[in-house]
C-alpha cells in the first residue's frame, strides 16, 4: 500500500499501527497488527493473558521498536522517536503498575507536571506560587479528578483508588491528544472503584482514548469500539454489541461469553438510564 494510499480518508484517525511486528528471536509477540484510533474515541483493546496487548502498547508509545511496520500519530510518522517525543506530541500513557512519587503531595506533583507542560522546567516550586496559569491549571485537575481533599497528603498515604486517580491527572496535565488507559481500576478495592469509574467516563471528549482492560464491565460501560487481540494478532474489531455476540470472542474467553454478555447488559440498561 502507498503512503498515499494508507493517509487517505484517514482525516480522523488520530493513531494509527499499521502492519506492526514484534520479534523476540524466534517469538513473534506482535504479528501484523493493524489498528486506528479515531478522533475522539473511546476504543478497548481487549484479550486474554498473552495475547500481546502489553507489548503493542509498549510499540505504539516508543518502549520498543517494531521489527516491522510504522505508527502514525496526526498524519505523523513517530516509528521511531523516543517515549519522551512521543509525549511532546501528544501520546501520553497512563501505566498498569502505579508509578508516582510517594514523598510529593497530589498538587506538587500536578505543579511539576504543569510547569514542565508550560515550559518552567524545574522551577515548578516558584510557578506554583507565582504562575497564574499553573495555579488554575493544579485547581481544574484537583477538582476533576476528586482529589481536593487529599491534595496536601504525601502521595504515600493515599488509598489506592486516589493513587489511580492523581495517575490519570498527570497524563492529562501532560495535555494529551492521545491518551493510553492502562488497566486504571487494576488492583483498586471495590469500595473505591465506582469514583475511578465515573471519573474515566467524565474524561475530556477531545482527548482520544484506548483502554487497555480485563474489567469486562469498565469496557463495555466505557468503548463504543473494540479490538480483540488473540495470539499477537488482531481476532476481530467492532462495536460492544457485535463483539458481544462474536462466537470467536467467547471461545478466546473460554467460558467467560456469560460476562461478557452480562457486562453489555449492564452498559446498556445504564445507557437506558441516562437517555
Amino acid at each position: 500500500m502507498s503512503e498515499a494510499a494508507a493517509t487517505a480518508g484517514a482525516g480522523d484517525i488520530v493513531l494509527s499501527a499499521q502492519a506492526l511486528v514484534m520479534r523476540f528471536g524466534g517469538i513473534t509477540a506482535t504479528n501484523k497488527v493493524t489498528l486506528d484510533l479515531k478522533q475522539g474515541a473511546r476504543h478497548a483493546l481487549i484479550g486474554p493473558n498473552g495475547a500481546g496487548k502489553t507489548t503493542l502498547i509498549n510499540l505504539l508509545t516508543g518502549v520498543l521498536q517494531p521489527t516491522a511496520g510504522r505508527i502514525i500519530l496526526n498524519g505523523q510518522d513517530i516509528t521511531q522517536l523516543a517515549p519522551h517525543q512521543r509525549v511532546r506530541l501528544g501520546l501520553v500513557r497512563t501505566f498498569q503498575i502505579n508509578q508516582l512519587f510517594d514523598t510529593l503531595t497530589p498538587l506538587e506533583t500536578l505543579a511539576m507536571t504543569a510547569s514542565q507542560q508550560q515550559g518552567l522546567g524545574g522551577k515548578w516550586w516558584q510557578a506554583l506560587g507565582a504562575r497564574k496559569s499553573v495555579v488554575e491549571r493544579c485547581e481544574q485537575l484537583l477538582e476533576q479528578f476528586r482529589l481536593t481533599d487529599v491534595m496536601a497528603q504525601e502521595t504515600r498515604m493515599l488509598a489506592y483508588g486516589k493513587r489511580r486517580l492523581l495517575e490519570i491527572a498527570i497524563a492529562l496535565a501532560c495535555e494529551p491528544r492521545v491518551l493510553l488507559l492502562d488497566e486504571p481500576v487494576a488492583g483498586v478495592p471495590a469500595g473505591e472503584r465506582e469514583e475511578l469509574l465515573q471519573t474515566v467516563a467524565a474524561l475530556p471528549a477531545d482527548v482520544s482514548i484506548l483502554l487497555i482492560e480485563h474489567d469486562m464491565d469498565l469496557v463495555f460501560s466505557f468503548a463504543n469500539r473494540m479490538t480483540v487481540l488473540v495470539n499477537g494478532m488482531v481476532l476481530t474489531e467492532g462495536d460492544p454489541d457485535t463483539i458481544a455476540h462474536d462466537q470467536q470472542v467467547k471461545a478466546v474467553y473460554l467460558g467467560h461469553g456469560d460476562e461478557i454478555n452480562e457486562a453489555l447488559a449492564v452498559a446498556n440498561h445504564e445507557g437506558a438510564d441516562h437517555g
